[in-house]
């Protein structure tokens, strides 16, 4: 997998995995409702043409009287660091760009 496509993945994941986040603080007055993760640095780990991007349900938590295991706190904290992972990589995709553009065009 060349760098673009990792830096896409990272991408995709840290926008999927924001939108799990909302979903969950969404839930979080929902009874039974388990909270969702994403996974995508874990796989990537091993071999990088194989990582994957993937939504888990968390069954291990502890869970409140009604079933629901969202830490509101957790959450927010969780928001916060994909915020950062997500712009992290999309100004490291933009300067690998402007690299890119300032070799084609000579400067």
């Amino acid at each position: 997998m060349n760098i673009y496509g990792l830096m896409k993945m990272g991408l995709d994941a840290t926008e999927l995995r924001s939108k799990t986040i909302a979903n969950n603080i969404a839930n979080i007055n929902t009874p039974g409702y388990k909270r969702k993760y994403v996974t995508f640095e874990d796989t990537l780990k091993g071999k990088i043409d194989e990582a994957k991007i993937e939504v888990k349900t968390d069954e291990g938590s502890i869970m409140r009287e009604d079933k629901n295991n969202v830490d509101l706190e957790n959450e927010k904290v969780n928001q916060a660091a994909t915020t950062l992972q997500y712009n992290a990589l999309v100004s490291l995709t933009n300067t690998k760009i402007a690299m890119t553009k300032s070799v084609i065009s000579g400067r």
